[in-house]
């Protein structure tokens, strides 16, 4: 814990090369169809409605690979720009006004929130989903993602994904202060989803020997005993992944990880399930755009 702060510091510094320009610019080009096939499999409760997965079949690539992608985004943090922001640290911080529009014009446009478990069924089994499903995913602990996120959420019966980054919790940075272990529980007990994240947003690619227990089972165990619950969903530090390390995701009872914008592995989607992120330069418009067009 001595080393927190120079991991955070890193953070800021290597968000940029790590997620930025693919994230940014990525179109889907795996399928043609757009969301709007998805919601033809309009269920009659719309938002986040709780999925029982303990038996769901999982089904073979080809199947899961030739289903319409859900939209998925992801956020960071979520204020008002600073003058010492850089160019870079502004994709990944949206600030407040815009970020209310964000989610305005996806109320206004008739998007329904789904969770992990929903996308989990409908891949694997084709269990009906909302009309204009999305999937909103918040990374790395930033307590604005409870004080500003989760009240606007809440007003407009949102439900969201929070990869939380163990090393934070609690924690007052120079930078971004982060959410406690309370704040995070009471997200779970509000119907949100809490995912891993590593202790401390180290590259997957270059895990090796004790990383597999300090950035997989400490920070899960961790999460699952602030949470009550078991945590079935992993999101990869900046979007980067391996197919050497999904065997170890498997072997720890993940049922699904979050990658950024690259393609799909064809052997492995469930392991590698695109986001895209959403941008603090993009207006809601540029947002509606982007989904329309990556997915």
């Amino acid at each position: 814990m001595k080393r927190f702060f120079l991991p955070l510091m890193a953070l800021a510094l290597v968000y940029g090369a790590g997620c930025q320009s693919k994230s940014q610019t990525a179109q889907n080009s795996e399928t043609k169809d757009s969301v709007t096939n998805v919601a033809s499999t309009e269920q009659t409760e719309n938002q986040s409605t709780p999925v029982d997965t303990k038996n769901i079949k999982v089904a073979d690539a080809k199947t899961i690979l030739e289903r319409p992608q859900v939209p998925i985004l992801c956020y960071h943090q979520v204020r008002n720009w600073k003058p010492t922001d850089g160019k870079v640290g502004k994709d990944y911080i949206v600030e407040i006004e815009n970020f209310k529009n964000h989610i305005k014009m996806l109320v206004d446009s008739g998007y329904n929130t789904i969770l992990p478990d929903q996308l989990y069924a409908y891949l694997n089994e084709g269990k009906p989903l909302p009309k204009k499903p999305i999937m909103l995913t918040f990374d790395d602990t930033d307590l604005d993602q409870f004080t500003v996120v989760n009240p606007l959420l809440k007003k407009h019966g949102y439900k969201a994904v929070y990869f939380i980054m163990t090393v934070s919790i609690g924690k007052k940075g120079k930078f971004v202060d982060y959410m406690s272990s309370d704040q995070i529980k009471q997200l779970s007990d509000e119907g949100n989803v809490i995912g891993s994240h590593t202790y401390d947003h180290k590259n997957f690619k270059k895990y090796e020997g004790k990383d597999w227990e300090e950035q997989l089972d400490k920070p899960t165990k961790r999460l699952e005993e602030i949470t009550g619950k078991k945590i079935d969903y992993f999101a990869y530090p900046f979007g980067l992944w391996n197919s050497q390390g999904i065997p170890e995701l498997k072997k720890r009872g993940f049922k699904m990880a979050f990658a950024l914008a690259d393609k799909r592995d064809p052997n492995e989607p469930l392991y590698t399930v695109r986001r895209i992120i959403a941008s603090g330069y993009w207006s809601p418009k540029t947002l509606h755009n982007s989904i329309v067009k990556s997915f």
